[in-house]
């Protein structure tokens, strides 16, 4: 999230490609009254968090100018209001069509995000495949990361957070959803959680062991 304190030249340059979506360093070392080179420093951290991404733009014969953007990552240091947006959706079409038919809507969209999982992970060898589902998660804004367990057939995800904290909260039943749609994406697998966030643990977990 962006810093709460006195804004850094960082805050600055992610603000000012927010509002003017490509900019190039001199611009924004003109814009921000900031020298070039310490603008290219920070451009460079930038990247080196995910934050920011360029591209090369070639003109003539001379050195290519580059052209930076921010990425996926860094529009979302900013704050947005698509969860509370969700759970308000969520709670009026309880209020219209009733819960019963809420909970068949949220399956229906949690077995279609699993059908995509397991045809987008296709049949290679289970590290391939769980090594690309934390990519997936982790693409879906979920800090996630996997490592062995017990056993070269075990594996463990971790998710440090959650993408749609808020409507889990509201809506538990989401959870159970999730650990379904890895079991479809893993179908030859066990997978059973082992920590919940919704829970009051500080991440979720996954155990992964094949059959």
């Amino acid at each position: 999230m962006m810093s709460a304190q006195q804004p850094s030249t960082k805050d600055d340059i992610l603000q000012f490609l927010l509002k003017s979506g490509q900019s190039t360093a001199q611009a924004l070392a003109d814009s921000l009254g900031v020298s070039p080179q310490a603008i290219r420093r920070h451009l460079k951290d930038l990247q080196t968090e995910e934050l920011v991404e360029h591209e090369a733009i070639q003109s003539g014969m001379g050195r290519p100018n580059y052209i930076y953007q921010l990425s996926v990552k860094g529009r979302a240091q900013f704050p947005s209001q698509y969860d509370q947006f969700a759970v308000s959706l969520l709670d009026t079409l309880t209020e219209t069509v009733g819960a019963e038919q809420v909970a068949a809507i949220l399956r229906q969209q949690w077995h279609r995000k699993a059908q995509h999982y397991c045809e987008t992970l296709g049949s290679a060898p289970l590290p391939d495949r769980v090594q690309q589902l934390v990519e997936l998660r982790q693409a879906e804004g979920y800090m996630a990361e996997f490592h062995h367990g017990e056993d070269e057939n075990t594996y463990i995800i971790t998710e440090y957070n959650c993408a749609i904290a808020q409507v889990a909260a509201s809506y538990p039943a989401v959870c159970g959803h999730e650990l379904a749609m890895f079991a479809v994406a893993l179908p030859d697998c066990q997978v059973e959680r082992t920590h919940w966030l919704v829970r009051g643990e500080n991440l979720c977990g996954y155990r992964i062991h094949k059959k």
